[in-house]
């Protein structure tokens, strides 16, 4: 690894030592290094989630794959003009707060997989099982607790306790303190509905992870059919089990574009042309990145793990309240 002197990333910005890059002379999968090939610099996030290559004039973004399929991406310029047309949020840790639970429902798969109900993570595990995809998180805790079990075994046990806790969820009866909605979430939803910004909610997890998260939020918040109040919403899907067919979700979650590129293009039906006018909502590195590389600008929100996976610097603004969100784009 390099020593760390200010980067200039092309369509991303100039960099000192404190924005939590990391500078590298190669990439990780060997593709391109510094000095070759029109080369200039190459940076990653401070989670190695994603390296930027930039050369004089573009830069392209290698999001990595710890399930085996990484991804490039041109890193196009974002900022903002007003009046913006939408605003699009993520769900877990910025609309609602639920980390804990799912936490809970990883530590619960891998007691099954050991067959050991007693089983209880550990601190250092927390970066690894949340904020990514449920694959992702699976496919640690057996390398580190259960390497003789496979992600798919994982899988079918994390489904089924997904499956057991929603269906109470849904029905009223689940953990009361599962999913509670973020700390002024409904005043800033109602201003955004004032002023006629279209809403897109986003989220990596399943469908039927999402929709108990978001029903149960919208019921203690006293809110109209989340359905029907925002503009689109976009979840990863159904998951692929023995008898049934899934979805695309589980290959290309945060920090892939695909899902902010979706409810942006599709849901709401903005045109590239129109990227200007919208900004996404995000709590954590991952997230960060798969809107910047939809070609939006980020609002990070404190709480979640931005600071930690060094992705602050690729905010537009950083942001502890909804309130102080609101102050910026109204």
């Amino acid at each position: 690894m390099r020593e760390f002197n200010e980067i200039v990333i092309p369509d991303l910005g100039s960099f000192g030592e404190d924005s939590g890059l990391q500078k590298l002379d190669i990439c990780s999968d060997g593709r391109f290094a510094v000095g070759s090939n029109g080369v200039q610099t190459i940076a990653a996030t401070g989670d190695g989630k994603v390296e930027f290559i930039a050369f004089e004039n573009k830069s392209i973004a290698f999001v990595r794959s710890s399930m085996g399929y990484p991804a490039y991406y041109p890193v196009e310029p974002a900022g903002i003009d007003k009046p913006l047309k939408a605003v699009l949020m993520d769900l877990d840790g910025t609309s609602v707060r639920s980390e804990s639970f799912w936490i809970w429902i990883i530590q619960q798969t891998t007691a099954s997989l050991l067959g050991n109900p007693n089983f209880e993570l550990e601190d250092e595990d927390l970066p690894y099982v949340s904020g990514h995809s449920v694959s992702e998180h699976l496919k640690y805790c057996v390398n580190k607790y259960c390497p003789d079990k496979s992600v798919e075994q994982a899988r079918e046990f994390y489904f089924k306790h997904t499956h057991e806790e929603m269906e109470l969820i849904v029905q009223g009866r689940g953990r009361k303190d599962a999913f509670t909605p973020s700390p002024g979430i409904k005043e800033f939803l109602l201003k955004l509905k004032e002023a006629n910004l279209k809403i897109g909610l986003v989220t990596s997890g399943l469908y039927e992870k999402a929709w108990p998260e978001i029903l149960s939020a919208f019921r203690q918040l006293d809110m109209p059919d989340p359905k029907n109040f925002y503009d689109a919403i976009i979840t990863a899907g159904f998951p692929l089990r023995k008898g049934s067919a899934g979805t695309l979700g589980e290959l290309s979650p945060k920090p892939h574009p695909w899902l902010y590129a979706e409810v942006a293009r599709v849901g709401l039906g903005l045109e590239p042309s129109e990227r200007r006018s919208v900004i996404g909502i995000e709590d954590s590195g991952a997230g960060v990145c798969s809107i910047r590389l939809a070609g939006f600008a980020a609002f990070g929100l404190a709480d979640g793990n931005i600071i930690e996976s060094g992705t602050k610097a690729l905010c537009e603004h950083y942001c502890d309240n909804f309130e102080e969100i609101e102050s910026l784009i109204l």
